[in-house]
């Protein structure tokens, strides 16, 4: 048994794990839900390219996605 400490694996995690359904992405991190299963398997090389990608996936999320609900539909619908 080793007393080396484990050294932590970087997770691009912020704790809002909300699934993009049209894209399948998380709108919290960008990662898939097979990426994020894997995290821990993944070797540093791996991660480090989805890590390369997660900010521009995240820029098209929020650049793709429109409210779908609110005052302006209901004011709509009632219209």
């Amino acid at each position: 048994m080793s007393d080396r400490p484990t050294p932590a694996i970087q997770s691009p995690c912020i704790q809002l794990c909300v699934m993009e359904p049209d894209s399948g992405f998380c709108m919290g991190c960008g990662r898939t839900r097979d990426e994020i299963a894997s995290w821990i398997s993944l070797s540093p090389a791996q991660r480090e390219t989805v890590i390369g990608q997660l900010d521009q996936r995240l820029v098209n999320l929020t650049r793709n996605k429109r409210r779908k609900g609110g005052r302006r539909t209901r004011l709509a619908d009632a219209g």
